[in-house]
């Protein structure tokens, strides 16, 4: 049977519909299904001087392998690229809905996201701090973690999108020991890895040099990692997070869970940006997301890059199947 992978085209005045016109020339062994604009879809073609009349989708038609059609959704206002507009701020958030639906009932076997603008979507008075946390909602998932895959590393994080100076309260042992427990989980059921080795970074530099450069390690890190391990998860740490990023650490994980986005991503970021894909763990669907944004300055410019995309693709196939 052949798989359908929904496609949320984005940020209308992004690249993400520019990504979307490339999906015709990847033919996977799926089908694909891109939830957009028709008129957007089109003017973007037209701009970008790329064939696009993709059929529209039907629920009920049997999946074909290497086809992309076009389930219609409505923008309120035209988009142009790099230009952002408030008004579309509810379109973004259907697009994801109707995916998101469709994934639970079984009618997609997985979502793929292109890049959304959460400034835009909270100036439209939607509040919004990312994909991540919208779909645990949308899913009622109890706990969910994002997790970048690159080639060779993959990094978990027990915060997401906070301000740094809220990160330290948010790290509780109960918040940690919920991301851990996912993490571990998520990496048997999905990625097939039977002992998960998980290498955990410490909050503080040199973790906390016992106390003296900060008590977050002492207090709350450690202990849920003892607690764990007696239970027989392959945890280790907490470790500095300047050393653990090292090819002697990396190469005895499967995973690291780091504490705060920009502790862990910018690691992984230099080692496959354009090659890398967002996995949200502990949702009832699989979900995975390109490693960038929307890019307003090249939206209609020829300049996108599809790698990610790909990836991106390529992964929600594999956690699928």
């Amino acid at each position: 049977m052949t798989a359908r992978i929904a496609i949320s085209s984005g940020e209308p005045a992004g690249i993400g519909p520019d990504l979307c016109l490339a999906l015709q020339d990847l033919a996977p062994d799926v089908e694909l299904v891109v939830m957009g604009d028709p008129q957007l879809l089109a003017a973007r073609a037209a701009q970008l001087q790329r064939p696009w009349e993709p059929p529209l989708y039907q629920p009920d038609r049997a999946a074909q392998a290497g086809r992309v059609c076009l389930a219609p959704v409505a923008l309120a206002r035209p988009a142009v690229g790099g230009r952002l507009d408030v008004a579309n701020a509810p379109y973004v958030l259907e697009l994801l809905d109707r995916a998101v639906s469709g994934c639970l009932q079984g009618e997609f076997q997985a979502l793929v996201t292109a890049p959304v603008h959460k400034a835009v979507i909270n100036d439209a008075g939607f509040a919004f701090t990312g994909h991540t946390e919208y779909l645990a909602e949308k899913c009622a998932a109890d706990q969910v973690v994002m997790m970048l895959v690159a080639p060779g590393l993959r990094v978990a994080l027990a915060t997401t999108h906070l301000p740094l100076s809220q990160v330290a309260a948010a790290i509780t042992e109960p918040a940690l020991e919920a991301v851990l427990r996912c993490t571990y989980t998520e990496l048997q059921r999905k990625f097939h890895i039977a002992r998960p080795r998980v290498l955990v970074a410490g909050l503080n530099p040199h973790a906390g040099e016992n106390g003296h450069l900060g008590h977050e390690e002492r207090d709350i890190i450690e202990p849920v990692i003892a607690r764990l391990q007696s239970e027989g998860l392959t945890l280790t740490g907490p470790l500095p997070a300047d050393t653990l990023f090292t090819p002697p650490w990396l190469a005895r994980a499967d995973a690291v869970v780091a504490m705060y986005h920009d502790q862990g991503l910018p690691v992984l970021k230099h080692l496959g940006f354009g090659r890398a894909v967002n996995i949200t763990l502990g949702l009832p669907i699989v979900r995975t997301s390109v490693d960038h944004g929307t890019a307003l300055d090249k939206a209609g410019t020829g300049a996108a890059e599809t790698g990610s995309l790909e990836a991106a693709i390529r992964c929600a196939i594999d956690l699928s199947a």
